[in-house]
């Protein structure tokens, strides 16, 4: 198996374990917020984490790697409000939102193999500020997709970007996990 792929695989079991654990205290509130919202919450963790990376100081008792399994796990929540849509009650079993997540990852590692096959492994040599910069920048583009109602001219979706911040996230759960930064 090609390293990438036990990698990604590893860490998002991670994601995943905290996803379940919050459906189980949770359930899916998620259903209730708007594409936009979640975009929002994506900015949050991405913000800290730069944050972090910018002071060094670090004031609450949690530091980068649960910011990227927030953002890998807010990516996917974006993923299935875009295809289901909000609503106003939770509406999906916890069973049911693990199938869809774990669709949407399916979906996300391939898109990542892809890539990753078109630009050699490049993810591998760059610097975690750059993971952080690269999702700052998807949410801008995201931001502006998302003022103009969907719309875009000749650019990717705004599920295109939240696959490719779920993949930044990846590689920076991967190297701050296996010891490469």
């Amino acid at each position: 198996m090609n390293p990438t792929h036990h990698q990604f695989d590893e860490v998002l079991a991670i994601c995943r374990g905290v996803f379940e654990k919050k459906l189980q205290d949770y359930g899916a509130a998620w259903r209730i917020l708007r594409p936009a919202s979640v975009t929002d919450q994506i900015f949050i963790k991405a913000k800290r984490i730069r944050t972090l990376e910018t002071t060094k100081d670090n004031r609450v008792d949690e530091g980068v790697f649960p910011e990227y399994i927030g953002i890998v796990n807010y990516g996917i929540i974006g993923l299935v409000q875009l295809e289901l849509g909000c609503v106003d009650t939770v509406d999906i079993t916890a069973d049911k939102a693990l199938e869809l997540y774990d669709r949407f990852v399916t979906e996300t590692k391939a898109l990542m193999d892809a890539k990753n096959h078109d630009y050699g492994e490049a993810w591998r040599s760059m610097r975690m500020s750059s993971f952080t910069d690269l999702i700052l920048m998807k949410i801008q583009r995201t931001k502006e997709i998302e003022a103009n109602n969907g719309q875009t001219l000749v650019s990717e979706g705004i599920d295109a970007n939240y696959k490719d911040m779920i993949n930044y996230a990846v590689f920076g759960l991967i190297k701050l996990h296996f010891g490469e930064e």
